[in-house]
């Protein structure tokens, strides 16, 4: 998390060591409990619309193009987003028509569903949601900068995946008073905000993302990969589990994670090294590479 997100004046938290709870799939019960304690904001209809627009056979970029100027943030970013070094050295482009062209249709339903998410997560600090949302998006482009260095793993399925697997750190905050004394005593001692939550809360942010985004319609891959990316054994889960897919999202993710940690001189609350080191070995990364991948997400950043 950023500095500016967690540097709250609170008292502090009681931090045991009991081991986080194994991988099993909540129960019906357990998903009922957990719906019943956070309040998951429903699908807004320019999600379903976008949606509907991309999974044509033939995606309507119009429909999208209407969406989207419709707000003219949304339009900012994608324009920014098209003209960033995800895509190299290709010329600029001013026209919103050719961003979409140059984005594809996962990246522009990937900022739209962004940004309603941004504006469904009511009662939280204005500047706290504005910090969240920044850094989720730096960690996106991160993200998607290490797959582009990866076999098999595309950059927007990566920029797409990051973006939205904290979404419910938000949704945390919303629901429990003692959240953001969590979030600060975990950057104060280093420690996992997973396994904190996991001794302190009836629900983890990954359960109530995957819930999340399964009720916004996003794909089945992408929630495994959210409900599981903290999970202890997420390197070793069979394929039935974890689909390859889902894994590779996740270790690309986990690399970035550590690596925007670094750049902004933070201790790294949310990987750990068991699991940056797993996700090295996993996608055959040393430690040359991760230097160069580290002055390349830093140049990117600093446009």
């Amino acid at each position: 998390m950023l500095e500016a997100i967690l540097n709250h004046n609170q008292n502090p938290v009681a931090m045991n060591s009991p081991l986080p709870p194994p991988t099993d799939e909540p129960s019906p019960d357990a998903l009922q409990k957990i719906l019943a304690t956070v309040e998951i904001p429903p699908c807004p209809a320019v999600v379903s619309n976008a949606m509907a627009a991309a999974q044509k056979d033939e995606p309507d970029l119009a429909e999208l193009a209407k969406i989207i100027t419709a707000d003219g943030g949304m339009t900012a970013t994608m324009l920014k987003l098209a003209n960033s070094s995800l895509y190299g050295s290709a010329a600029p482009v001013s026209n919103l028509r050719k961003a979409l062209d140059r984005l594809g249709t996962r990246l522009v339903v990937c900022v739209i569903v962004s940004s309603a998410l941004r504006a469904s997560m009511t009662g939280i600090p204005g500047a706290w949601l504005e910090a969240f949302w920044q850094r989720s998006t730096q960690l996106a482009f991160a993200a998607s900068l290490i797959a582009r260095r990866q076999f098999g793993v595309p950059p927007d399925n990566a920029y797409h995946y990051a973006l939205f697997h904290d979404a419910a750190i938000p949704l945390m905050l919303q629901r429990f008073p003692d959240y953001s004394e969590l979030l600060a005593q975990c950057q104060q001692q280093s420690a996992l905000l997973y396994h904190e939550e996991c001794r302190r809360y009836p629900c983890t942010h990954p359960v109530v993302g995957g819930l999340l985004v399964k009720n916004w319609g996003l794909p089945k891959a992408l929630v495994q990969a959210i409900r599981l990316h903290h999970d202890e054994n997420v390197y070793t889960l069979p394929e039935t589990t974890l689909p390859g897919e889902g894994l590779a999202l996740i270790a690309v993710t986990h690399v970035a994670e550590h690596l925007l940690a670094e750049l902004h001189h933070e201790p790294d609350c949310d990987v750990g090294p068991r699991l940056f080191s797993q996700a090295m070995n996993y996608l055959g990364m040393n430690e040359d590479d991760l230097d160069e991948l580290k002055a390349c997400v830093q140049e990117a950043l600093n446009q």
